[in-house]
Formats: C-alpha cells, structure tokens, sequence
C-alpha cells in the first residue's frame, strides 16, 4: 500500500499501524493467491488547490516544466512564469531577461498550486511561480541563481 495513490485519499507516505487483519479468502483463478480486508492508520498526503510547496524540476520544454514534490507531479505553464522569464532554447532552461534566474533540470523551486486532476489511481497538478515568493529557491537579491541545466 505505501507509495500507492487513491484520488480519495491521496497518496499513502507510510503505513503506521496495522488494527486488523481478516481471514484469508483464496482466490479461484487458478494461482493459489489469496485476499485479506486489512484496516490500518497511516500518514497520506493530499494537495489541495492554493497550496505552496517546493518541488524539484524533472524536465524543461519551450511549453513550461515539469516538477516533482515528493510523490506528486506538477506542470508549470510557460504562460504561469513571470513576464521577465523566458524559455532558452539553446540551453533548454527558463532564463530572466537581466540573466540571474535560471531554472533547470534538477532545480528547486517553490510553487503554488492553481490546479488538479484527480483520477481514480493519481492526482497531477498544475502550478504557477508568477506570484510573489515563487520561484527559484535560494536565490538572494544580488547574487545570481543558476540551477543545473
């Protein structure tokens, strides 16, 4: 169950305590499997919409990035990065017009979700970094943030 996804629950982190276990049931499709009902507590994690995370940057394209934050997948539209960031083609990476933010593969960045799709077995999001406080982490005014790119 641990790393699994319900679009109820959301994803199951850790499983903390098992409280019961039912009797065996073999199944009779002819590979001596069986089924157990278990009930147990465990930590879940659920995004909500408007929620602030950091995420690390899995992949760039001239569309926007991909993000992971923990289990969840997120997409960052190019249309939901601020104005003065623009995708590099060459170097495939978001770069800022004065060339001090550069946002790559392997980046850390804090974003806000605005979005969600939930299905029945995973829940994918979209973000943005166009706000106040979003953004490349780590970069302090002055000096120049550059991820791996």
């Amino acid at each position: 169950m641990e790393g699994t996804c319900s679009g109820r629950y959301g994803f199951i982190v850790c499983i903390t305590h098992i409280e019961n276990v039912s009797e065996g049931i073999i199944t009779d499709d002819g590979t001596a499997r069986a089924k157990f009902a278990v009930e147990y507590d465990c930590v879940a994690y659920r995004p909500f919409k408007n929620e602030v995370l950091d995420a690390v940057v899995t992949q760039v394209n001239k569309f926007g990035f991909f993000a992971e934050a923990g289990p969840l997948q997120l997409f960052v539209s190019n249309s939901l990065v601020p104005d003065d960031v623009k995708y590099v083609t060459d170097e495939n990476c978001y770069k800022s017009d004065d060339g001090q933010i550069t946002i790559g593969v392997d980046c850390e960045v804090r974003v806000k979700i605005v979005g969600m799709r939930i299905d029945a077995n995973d829940i994918f999001c979209i973000a943005t970094i166009k706000e106040d406080y979003l953004g490349l982490i780590g970069y302090a005014e002055g000096d120049a943030a550059v991820g791996a790119v």
